[in-house]
């Protein structure tokens, strides 16, 4: 779950293109927009596949071109710039941070090569078949914290019970490359000599599935709360991971709280 902390990097770098883009585009990037900022609080796994939990805190960062109707966004969304935008689909460049991991974050890590921060950059695409449900999906590449892809799917179904109060929830589904997983689920033969693991080289497949869901209250109209809630069950090579077997567990949970604040202006 290191990917769903610090992301802020990224909106700074969308925001520094779009004037070029406006100007190049001209009337395709005029129109209105909003910029949605906040922070997040949250316990989860003190790494993906642990057993053991922490607190952490996590800036929210989202821009987007507005629409006729209300948008639906997600926790889980990447940092994401709607170059396409329908009503009924969206798509364009998304980006995430990646944290760094080492045995300073838990001491099940002891032994085994250290993760550097870097980042994840694809796209993404999102389709609304009806009003109340949202399908979306990431790809992503790797740089400097691992060389892998990995992707996201995420269907939710969202519900106004007040004008004020919106329940949403659904499955979610991760897979990525055997470069991804070797990087935070392999061990080669120097690490199970150092940490004690057994020796593990794993290939590409199916990483978890699971589901979400959260609670947003739009206390006013331009900041929203939110109380949230995961399940994931770690799958194929990652729960084959004898760092996950030995030391952790393919059972993640999450539960936090956040608040936006939402900016509109227009290009």
């Amino acid at each position: 779950m290191r990917n769903l902390l610090i992301r802020p990097a990224f909106a700074g770098a969308f925001m520094l293109v779009l004037p070029a883009a406006a100007s190049a585009e001209g009337r395709w990037f005029s129109g209105n927009w909003y910029l949605e900022v906040g922070a997040t609080g949250f316990t989860a796994p003190k790494f993906d596949g642990d057993d053991s939990y922490k607190f952490a805190l996590s800036p929210i960062i989202s821009l987007g071109k507005a629409g006729n109707e209300a948008r639906f966004s997600s926790r889980n969304d990447g940092i994401s710039l709607g170059l396409i935008d329908t009503g009924n689909f969206r798509a364009g460049p998304v980006g995430r941070i990646v944290l760094s991991r080492d045995s300073g974050d838990s001491d099940d890590l002891e032994g085994l090569d250290p993760i550097e921060v870097g980042v994840e950059v694809g796209g993404f695409a999102e389709f609304y078949p009806t009003d109340w449900l949202r399908l979306r999906g990431e790809l992503r590449r790797g740089f400097n914290a691992h060389d892998g892809v990995v992707g996201d799917i995420n269907i939710d179904a969202f519900r106004d019970v007040t004008p004020e109060v919106r329940l949403s929830g659904g499955p979610r589904l991760s897979f990525a490359s055997a470069e991804y997983f070797d990087a935070y689920y392999g061990v080669d033969a120097a690490e199970a000599t150092a940490s004690g693991l057994s020796p593990y080289s794993p290939g590409g497949g199916l990483k978890s599935y699971g589901v979400g869901g959260a609670v947003d209250w739009k206390t006013t109209e331009k900041l929203t709360t939110s109380l949230f809630a995961e399940y994931s069950r770690l799958t194929g090579p990652a729960a084959d991971s004898s760092l996950v077997r030995e030391r952790g567990s393919p059972n993640q949970y999450l539960l936090g709280v956040s608040a936006t604040y939402r900016f509109d202006f227009q290009l």
